[in-house]
Parts: structure tokens; sequence; C-alpha cells
């Protein structure tokens, strides 16, 4: 059976806010900087964090979702990303545990953690205690024993004597090493907003922010012993499989545009990495700034983002708006996520109620609402169509704070969503007309690698040369 081994380390931590993408980022630059070829990747469905990750390694950070692909996929996506790597490092989601449903933790980073037999560096926010800290690690280390503690990096810590009284109380108590700590400082916080962080694809401080994380990291963080913890681990099997081979649809000449800007960031690169092995040519463009679409375009992938953020740019770029009607209406596939959906309906309404026009492809509106829709779901194709068969069922994500009004009740739908953990009862989604697909949810292709096969051959079957 082949092996893959590779040293590996998840940064996780007992909730959301404790500062693990931070850690993680200045963990990849510190030792990036010794020379270290590190890999990262982001634990769930995530676009955000893994953008830091990018900036930090020099390399793209992918995604681990073990909700929406099973083990031995998420394996060979492992192994095929860690292929030219001395380390990988992976950000956890939420608190270690969290996961589909309270019962249950799959899609955790404990979840992970056990799929890849990874140590896990738990990440510890201790800027309101001391002693106590103690009592969570141990609680963290023995609810799962089948997840490895390898090691504890404090954050926030109020200074040099406060870090020593928490080590003290975590060695001394728990056994478990404290590999290092992080202050509180104001040039390591990030801003955010109504998603999350900022991707670094916006306007942004973010290289002084990086330096500034790698230099903390490097100045109180034992990054030999995080290494050590890391090569403490057995070698994966099964694991070598290619899960971008035997797809290939088309000779490499298909065009499709994908959006990539400010605005429109949120795409998993697999997604993308798996339109490629299937014969397709990504050119990127930007409906903030481009004025058309990719010459010689044959299909168009309007991914998620912040265009609510960006309403009054992409509404003044009217040349953009007039060339995706066109594209629409001569028949080009068309497939949108959350943002891209937005922007292909008459209007964005923002978070001051100020109406900004865009592509008018989609009848309606897309209004924010101060109210987050969120969860995993499992999507079922209603009919055939370019993309899907059906019947078929598609496992994806919703995470957005906005609602199209104005849907027309008799517009085919996308997906018919299934009763699930976070969805109490079935409803649809979105909308098929002719040659668009548009939802609010984000699809991970590698969940059905056979879609981005069906995607090449529709860009493919579109004859016109440009628009």
């Amino acid at each position: 059976m082949p092996v893959h081994n590779i040293p590996r380390l998840i940064l996780a931590a007992p909730m959301s806010g404790s500062g693990k993408t931070t850690l993680t980022a200045g963990l990849i630059a510190a030792l990036v900087a010794r020379g270290v070829r590190v890999t990262p990747f982001k634990v769930g469905p995530d676009y955000i964090d893994p953008s830091y990750h990018t900036l930090a390694a020099g390399r793209a950070c992918h995604n681990l979702d073990a909700w929406m692909l099973d083990h031995e996929r998420l394996r060979a996506l492992f192994a095929h990303h860690t292929r030219d790597a001395d380390l990988a490092l992976i950000e956890g989601v939420m608190g270690m545990f969290d996961g589909y449903s309270g019962k249950e933790d799959t899609g955790s980073s404990a979840h992970v953690a056990r799929i890849l037999d990874a140590p896990v560096l738990l990440v510890l926010d201790v800027s309101a205690m001391a002693r106590t800290a103690a009592a969570i690690v141990q609680g963290m280390r023995d609810f799962d024993p089948r997840v490895r503690l390898g090691g504890v990096i404090l954050n926030r810590v109020g200074g040099a004597g406060h870090a020593r009284m928490v080590q003290d109380a975590i060695e001394s108590t728990i056994g478990v090493p404290v590999v290092g700590y992080l202050k509180r400082e104001d040039a390591l916080s990030l801003p955010e907003r109504h998603l999350g962080l900022i991707p670094t694809l916006e306007p942004g401080h973010w290289r002084a922010w990086l330096d500034a994380a790698r230099e903390s990291v490097a100045a109180t963080v034992d990054l030999d012993r995080v290494l050590a913890i890391a090569r403490a681990t057995a070698p994966l099997p099964g694991s070598d499989a290619n899960p971008f081979s035997s797809i290939q649809s088309h000779d490499g000449t298909v065009i499709i545009a994908v959006a990539r800007d400010e605005a429109f960031n949120f795409v998993y690169e697999d997604n993308l990495d798996l339109l490629r092995a299937a014969g397709a040519r990504i050119a990127f463009f930007s409906p903030l700034h481009d004025h058309a679409l990719p010459q010689g375009a044959q299909a168009l992938y309007l991914c998620g983002g912040f265009p609510e953020v960006y309403a009054a740019q992409l509404a003044s770029n009217e040349a953009m708006r007039a060339g995706v009607r066109a594209a629409f209406q001569m028949g080009m596939p068309i497939y949108a996520e959350c943002g891209g959906l937005m922007y292909l309906t008459d209007e964005i309404v923002d978070a001051e109620g100020n109406c900004h026009p865009m592509a008018g492809v989609l009848p309606g509106r897309s209004a924010m609402t101060g109210r987050l829709t969120l969860g995993y779901r499992v999507a079922r194709a209603p009919a055939d169509n370019w993309l899907w068969r059906a019947g078929e069922t598609i496992r994806g994500h919703e995470f957005h704070y906005s609602m199209w009004e104005g849907r027309p009740a008799d517009l085919k739908p996308a997906y018919e969503l299934l009763p699930g953990e976070f969805q109490p009862q079935m409803r649809v989604e979105g909308a098929c007309v002719n040659n668009l697909i548009a939802s609010y949810v984000h699809v991970h292709f590698l969940a059905q690698p056979e879609i981005a096969g069906r995607f090449v051959r529709a860009a493919a079957g579109f004859t016109k040369e440009s628009i």
C-alpha cells in the first residue's frame, strides 16, 4: 500500500477568536524565513483565512473539509499538495471539536486531525486567566483520546511573567509542553467585517502585519520544538493517488473566465485546479476594474466575495455589466456562487439602504439583512443541466448576510436543499435559467470531480470566439 510521510501539524483552539490565523500565518512566515518549505491548509469552508497563509507561504493554501470530502479523497488531496514540501501547517476551524452538529464532530479540526494522524498545537487565549488555563488544556486533551495534543501556544499574554505562570500551571499539572507565546500587541490585530477578516486581495497593510507576526513568533515561540512535534508523525497509508487525474475532457484550449479582484475572491483553489486538469485555461478578470471579459472566453465563473462592499464601484462599471448580460444572452455557460449571484441580480441594496444597479441578468435584488445564513447544505439537482444530472446530490455551504428579494416563484431553481442539521425543511435555492446556474451555495468541486469535466465540455460547446 502506498504511503506518504510529511511532517504535519494542526493549529486548533477552544473557540473562534483565539488567534489561530495570526499564529498560523506567523509560524508559516517564521519557518519559511528559515528555509522550510511550508504548504498551508485550512480546515473547513473558508476563503478568507487562506489568503493570509498564501501570503505567508508564497504558495496556495488549500481547504481540508472532512464533511464535503470523504477520508480517502481528503488524504489524497493532502498528499498531492505536499509532494514538494518539508512541512504541512493546517489552521483549524472554530473550536477544535466544532463540526457538523452538537452530537458529533464531522468536519471539525479534531476530525481532520484523526484522518491525517496529525498532532495538534493548541492556541490558547490566556488574556483573562492564569492557572485555569491548565484545566482547559486538560479538557481539550482528554475529551477525545484519539486526538494527540502535542503542545500549547499561549496567545495575548500580558508579558513574560504572565506567560511563565501559565506555562508552569500547564506543564506541572498536565504535562503538555508550552512551546511559546505571543503578547497582546496592537500591531498583530486584524481588521474585521461582517463575514470575518478582510481578504488580503483587498487594500491593506498585509505585508507589514505579516512581518510583525513573523518577528513576534520568531522571538517568543520555540520553532525547533514546533518542528519536532510536527515530525513525530507516522506515514499515512493509501494517500498517493492523484485526485486530479482521469478527468481531462479537452485539450487545454478552452478558456474559462474567473472573477478575481477585491470584490470577488471566494473560490476554492482546488476548483480551479480541477478545471485546469479537465483541460481549461483559467483567465482571471476583474468586474471592478476591467471593461470587458477576457478575449475568447467560453464560460464564466462568478465566485463569491464582498460585492456589497464594492457595490458602487461595480455599478459604475457599466461596460462590464453590459458585457456579462451579453454573455448570458449569447448562451455562454455561467456559473455563479453567492456574491456572483448578487452581481447578476438587478441591483444590490447595501447595508445603508443604498441601491446600486448590477448586471440585471436575474430579476429582483440582493439586499443586506443583518441576519447571517450559515451552514452546510446537501443540495439536489431537480433537473438535468450542463453541470448537474437530475437527482444528483452535492455537498456545499452557505455563508451570507444578504437575501434575494423579488425572486419570481416560477423561476426554475438551481437546487433543492434537503433537510439537515442546519436546514430543517427542504427549500429551493438559486436559479437555473438556460445557460446560467446561480446559487448562494458554495460547492467544493472535488466532492464530485466529474463536474469539472462537464464545466469544460459546456465551455467548449460555446463557439463564439469573443464577446
